[in-house]
């Protein structure tokens, strides 16, 4: 029974060589593929047709969604940018209402006549 985990670490091993071993020819060989101006061009070229597709990719659902009445993530943004506008805007109405409610208190409190209690009688001893 002593020589089945031997065995095992002796496969373990190996194939952890194999593993490392087809690590380095494949970086080798990417290494090398990218020197190439040919290859460097296709890449680009292709890089460029996924961007291409996907913009396609984009306005055709753009186009669905429109057609079927249902709003797309920039309708949803460019609503959200509006609800926060519209709440900044809300909070400074709110804030100056404030100011010219207090300024109002205030200047009712001081012109208001000072009401004098009624006189008290002294008490005769």
């Amino acid at each position: 029974m002593a020589s089945k985990p031997s065995a095992r670490n002796e496969a373990h091993s190996t194939m952890s060589g194999l593993f490392e071993r087809g690590e380095e020819v494949v970086s080798v060989f990417l290494e090398e593929l990218s020197k190439n101006p040919r290859v460097r061009e296709q890449v680009g070229k292709t890089v460029e047709r996924a961007v291409d597709a996907k913009r396609r990719v984009d306005r055709t659902t753009q186009t669905v969604l429109s057609a079927l009445n249902v709003p797309s993530r920039a309708d949803y943004n460019r609503l959200l940018a509006k609800l926060e506008a519209l709440q900044g805007s809300l909070v400074n109405v709110s804030m100056k209402l404030d100011r010219v409610l207090a300024h109002q208190q205030s200047v009712s409190s001081r012109s208001a006549p000072k009401r004098r209690g009624p006189k008290r009688k002294a008490a005769a001893s």
